[in-house]
C-alpha cells in the first residue's frame, strides 16, 4: 500500500469534504430564497385575480400582460428550482463520494479510488451546471419582475397625473 495524503493526514478528507458541503449548504439557501421567491408570485397572481374582478381594472390594456408575466415568472422559478435540487443532490452525493474515496484509500484500492474520483468530479459539474442553469433561470424571472414593476409604476403615474392636473380641490 503506497503512501497518500489521506493515509498521512486523517484531516484531509474534511478539506475533501469541505468543498462540496460549502456548496451544499449554499445551493441550500439558493434554494430557500427561490422558494420564498415562488410563494412571492403565488400571492401576486392572486393580488391580480382580485383586481380582476373590477370590470375598469381588467380593461386596462397591459393588465393581461403583466399576469402573463406573472405567469412567467412562476414558470421560471419552478424551472431554477428543479436545476437548483439536482445541484443539491450532486453536491451532496459528492460528499458522500468523499467519504468513499477515503475509505477506499485506507483500504488501498487504486482502481476503486479512480472510480470514487471520477464519481465525485462528475457530481461536482453536475452541480455547478445545476446552480449555472438555476441562477441562469432566476435572472430571467428577475428581468420579468423589474417588467412588471415598472409597468405598474407608470400606470401609478399615469392614474395621478390626472389629480395633478386638477390642482387642489377648493
Amino acid at each position: 500500500m503506497g503512501s497518500s495524503l489521506l493515509t498521512n493526514n486523517p484531516f484531509a478528507v474534511l478539506t475533501f469534504i469541505a468543498a462540496p458541503a460549502i456548496l451544499t449548504n449554499a445551493t441550500s439557501v439558493l434554494a430557500m430564497s427561490t422558494i420564498n421567491r415562488m410563494l412571492r408570485t403565488r400571492d401576486r397572481m392572486h393580488e391580480l385575480l382580485k383586481e380582476s374582478a373590477d370590470p375598469a381594472t381588467a380593461r386596462e390594456p397591459k393588465f393581461v400582460e403583466r399576469a402573463d408575466r406573472v405567469e412567467q415568472q412562476a414558470t421560471l422559478l419552478l424551472s431554477s428550482l428543479r436545476w437548483i435540487y439536482v445541484a443539491l443532490g450532486a453536491f451532496a452525493g459528492a460528499s458522500l463520494v468523499t467519504l468513499l474515496g477515503a475509505l477506499f484509500g485506507e483500504l488501498g484500492h487504486e482502481t476503486l479510488i479512480r472510480a470514487v474520483i471520477g464519481a465525485g468530479l462528475l457530481l461536482g459539474f453536475v452541480g455547478v451546471g445545476g446552480l449555472i442553469g438555476g441562477c441562469v433561470h432566476l435572472f430571467h424571472a428577475t428581468q420579468l419582475s423589474l417588467l412588471n414593476i415598472r409597468e405598474e409604476v407608470a400606470l401609478i403615474r399615469a392614474r395621478r397625473e390626472p389629480q395633478k392636473n386638477a390642482g387642489p380641490a377648493r
